[in-house]
């Protein structure tokens, strides 16, 4: 059996993916931008509202994945947010210039964790996503799941590097789990999940109606897609 991780934008998407099946949830805010952190009020609101983990987007701006040491206490503060509200985690990823791993502001993500779960998300896809899986998976700071496209627009074009990514995490200990996100939909996870096996996937606009996020979560999409990865 497989977890599906459905991106919410409020509470009412929310009680919708969790009454359709959804395993765990992504809120976030801003999606025209990729996604921004939510407000104290959201947080609180879709938390309460669900029984299943709720993971927070943790970034700050949308101009790119590089964060100024001045921007780390804003990022702090948001964090202790999150973990008072009761969410189960963050979902965060930032990158030097060079289009690498931040470890320096990884470091500080993962010393104010205190328990939150932490997936490392698409900023993996700016990158060469099998070499920073490789130096994610063999450095001493360990985060729990990798979201990503196989550094493609989505999936199906990504399906060798997630192949490659997840092999990696086969020899690593403690490994991350790779989470396929980006392009996946009801018509193409089965032969997706034929290739991959994974243990997680990620949906966003293609469990809404016609897929926008301007429409509401469709139940019935939602549950073919559980039905196929179980």
């Amino acid at each position: 059996m497989s977890l599906v991780e459905v991106i919410v934008l409020n509470q009412e998407d929310s009680q919708t993916a969790e009454a359709y099946g959804a395993d765990r949830l992504e809120l976030v805010t801003a999606i025209a931008e990729g996604g921004l952190t939510p407000s104290y009020g959201t947080i609180k609101t879709v938390v309460k509202s669900v029984s299943i983990p709720v993971m927070v987007m943790l970034r700050p701006h949308s101009y790119s994945f590089v964060y100024r040491k001045k921007e780390w206490e804003a990022m702090r503060e948001d964090m202790k947010r999150i973990q008072e509200l009761g969410a189960a985690g963050i979902v965060f990823g930032a990158l030097t210039e060079q289009h690498t791993v931040d470890f320096e502001m990884l470091a500080l993500i993962l010393e104010e964790a205190n328990g939150l779960s932490v997936t490392f998300h698409r900023a993996i896809d700016e990158t060469d996503p099998w070499k920073t899986c490789q130096s994610l998976c063999r450095s001493p700071f360990k985060i729990d799941r990798i979201l990503t496209s196989g550094g493609k627009q989505s999936v199906p074009d990504g399906l060798d590097t997630i192949k490659r990514m997840m092999k990696e995490t086969q020899i690593t200990e403690n490994p991350p789990i790779i989470m396929p996100g980006a392009g996946l939909n009801a018509d193409n996870i089965g032969w997706i999940h034929q290739q991959l096996h994974a243990a997680e996937y990620h949906f966003g606009s293609a469990v809404r109606g016609n897929g926008d996020f301007k429409n509401p979560i469709r139940g019935d999409v939602l549950q073919q897609i559980k039905r196929i990865v179980n």
